[in-house]
């Protein structure tokens, strides 16, 4: 079953606190889901997109 977020949800579940770092993800690529004038961002997407992300130690 996949779980979609509101913004705000997303944001909690990611530990983001600031709007304008959450505006980074969006620009970076964390796909969105619009209905309507509903926007929902599914738990998969959020969970493929930080571990697309992640980096190793050496390449910090």
């Amino acid at each position: 079953m996949t779980a979609y977020f509101s913004y705000k949800q997303a944001m909690q579940y990611m530990g983001i606190k600031s709007k304008a770092t959450f505006d980074k993800y969006l620009k970076n690529g964390l796909p969105t889901i619009l209905i309507g004038k509903s926007k929902r961002i599914a738990k998969s997407d959020i969970d493929e997109f930080m571990a697309a992300h992640r980096v190793t130690a050496k390449q910090e």
